[in-house]
């Protein structure tokens, strides 16, 4: 299982060293509460429709100025916040600007840190290690370093990432099992299964405690090499420490694995175990996941079975009806499947043509030209 996938289907939009990153969305009636003024309200609604990050948001809020009206930097920080949890980098990134360019306001080193990890969003590593060069050196603190080493490892960068691990080591930053889940998610990621086997050892000398996503790191690592016992070990370990809270995701990883190794019981016991700790905080993306992963299993009736459940459960939008599709399609059981798409083109969810198109081209794979011809066309 993919570890960068694993983590947001954990609930993080990306595995960093910095404490700033959102977990949580904070919508508008949700930010702002009913202390905040109504004025803020206003502000919002003006900024947030502009959804083309093309578009500048900078003059809309050039005019809120204008017209008399007011901003405090605690403001601003949410509005990013905001922006930046629904990947609308360019103008989290520009109210970033707006805020000390237009309103001098001082950076903090979370302000510092949190730029930078948007300058790399929108223009790419090499002006964000340009802005990096420029910040004042006593803004140059683990929090900064920490973003910076997770923009190289974004963009899997190994040396360059591996060089600012070594001068934080040198700063003494490297006291935080953050930064090492960053690195051994990096070496995962590209394969670096001796650089990360030495990671670990360098944790266990250093005294640098696992937490939950160290050991889903390991999880992954040993899933993607089919290396059975040293995913038990984790999956043991995990199991019997107190600190670390299991999920369905952990368990998954674990299926995941086993299906890779050909131990498809095994890996039965593992997605029932990831079903009974899904919560309903995470339960769509957990049953699109665990859909495929039954699926994988080459067991149809455990799909369907986790397809019913799925609609008494919760309201399926349109990656679940794309998730079961894809699976019925890979069993190649088309007639479940059609009758999955007669239902969701009953639902009246707005359209999405990834769910047509996958079973167009699933019926063109088997050599059912018809059905793909009447499908496309009708």
């Amino acid at each position: 299982m993919n570890f960068a996938r694993l983590v947001t289907r954990l609930g993080f939009r990306n595995l960093s060293v910095s404490s700033f990153h959102s977990t949580t969305p904070l919508p508008a009636h949700h930010v702002f509460g009913r202390a905040r003024k109504d004025s803020l309200n206003e502000l919002y609604r003006r900024i947030s429709p502009v959804g083309d990050p093309k578009v500048s948001i900078i003059p809309i809020l050039d005019r809120w100025i204008e017209e008399g009206r007011s901003v405090n930097k605690n403001q601003l920080q949410v509005f990013i916040k905001e922006f930046r949890y629904y990947k609308r980098y360019s103008h989290a990134l520009e109210i970033s600007m707006w805020m000390t360019d237009k309103r001098y306001f001082a950076l903090t080193t979370r302000d510092v840190a949190l730029r930078l990890d948007l300058i790399s969003k929108v223009h790419g590593i090499e002006q964000a290690e340009r802005y990096f060069n420029n910040i004042p050196q006593q803004l140059k603190v683990l929090e900064v370093y920490g973003a910076l080493l997770n923009c190289y490892a974004y963009a899997r960068s190994v040396e360059k990432a591996e060089a600012v691990m070594q001068k934080m080591r040198d700063l003494g930053f490297c006291r935080e099992t953050l930064t090492y889940n960053v690195m051994l998610n990096l070496y995962y990621q590209t394969g670096n299964v001796e650089k990360f086997d030495a990671l670990t050892h360098e944790m266990e000398e250093n005294g640098i405690a696992y937490d939950k996503f160290t050991l889903t790191i390991r999880l992954s690592a040993y899933a993607a090499v089919s290396d059975i016992e040293g995913m038990e070990k984790t999956i043991k370990k995990m199991e019997s420490d107190s600190r670390v809270v299991l999920d369905w995701a952990s368990y998954a990883a674990a299926a995941s694995g086993y299906t890779k190794a050909g131990l498809v019981d095994k890996a039965l016991e593992m997605l029932k175990k990831s079903e009974g700790l899904i919560t309903s905080k995470k339960r769509s993306t957990a049953y699109n996941f665990l859909l495929t992963q039954y699926a994988a299993t080459g067991k149809k009736d455990e799909v369907l079975r986790l397809w019913e459940l799925y609609k008494k459960k919760a309201k399926i939008y349109n990656i679940g009806y794309f998730s079961i599709i894809s699976s019925l399609s890979k069993l190649d059981d088309f007639e479940s499947a059609e009758k999955i798409f007669e239902e969701w083109e009953s639902q009246n969810l707005k359209y999405d043509i990834r769910v047509p198109n996958f079973l167009i081209g699933a019926y063109s794979r088997k050599g059912h030209l018809d059905r793909a011809e009447t499908l496309s066309t009708g």
